[in-house]
């Protein structure tokens, strides 16, 4: 659905809202578990803003969007439009801003955190700035930026001088041992 064709018609804020939001969720949701698409949308902040001339949507206050096990904590959310009047940018602010969501049945769910998360519609990058933690079954990355290629699934860590949660702003990878396989001992 294009966002012209939908501001052309006649509607209510809270129906812009609602479909912005949904928008969100199903840019988010593509490579979640597919039963999540199929869920119901749910935004709740303290206020909410909507600028047509400028294509800038703002939630503020205690942010959080839900859908099926995707979940999004920030104090703002901000989304710009491109001049084709379609979602180009998605920013999340918090203290810090925390995302979570199962991406596959066999996996836990993945949760990540940071100052600032960026998602950038066009290229598919989501980029988590300051402090940025990512997580899944006991295996971690922590460092300063986080950059993750939705289209390619690969991640670039950098760490920065300064950054708490770090040793002296490196990036740090913990990677659980595996369980399930068993070692020879001295007399097998």
């Amino acid at each position: 659905m294009y966002l012209t064709k939908f501001l052309s018609q006649p509607q209510t804020f809270l129906k812009q809202s609602l479909w912005f939001a949904g928008l969100c969720c199903v840019s988010a949701a593509s490579f979640a578990l597919p039963s999540d698409r199929n869920q119901a949308i749910s935004l709740v902040a303290d206020k909410a803003t909507y600028n047509e001339r400028t294509g800038v949507t703002t939630y503020t206050g205690n942010v959080v969007i839900e859908q099926g096990t995707m979940k999004l904590q920030a104090a703002s959310i901000v989304a710009q439009l491109n001049k084709d009047k379609q979602i180009s940018t998605i920013t999340a602010n918090g203290s810090p801003a925390k995302f979570e969501q199962q991406v596959d049945t066999a996996k836990g769910i993945a949760r990540g955190q940071a100052q600032k998360i960026v998602y950038n519609a066009e290229t598919g990058i989501i980029n988590l700035i300051g402090n940025a933690y990512l997580n899944q079954n006991g295996a971690s990355i922590r460092s300063g930026t986080l950059k993750y290629s939705m289209n390619k699934g690969d991640i670039e860590a950098n760490g920065s001088a300064g950054t708490s949660g770090t040793s002296n702003g490196r990036v740090q990878i913990i990677i659980p041992p595996n369980a399930s396989k068993s070692f020879p001992g001295a007399r097998d």
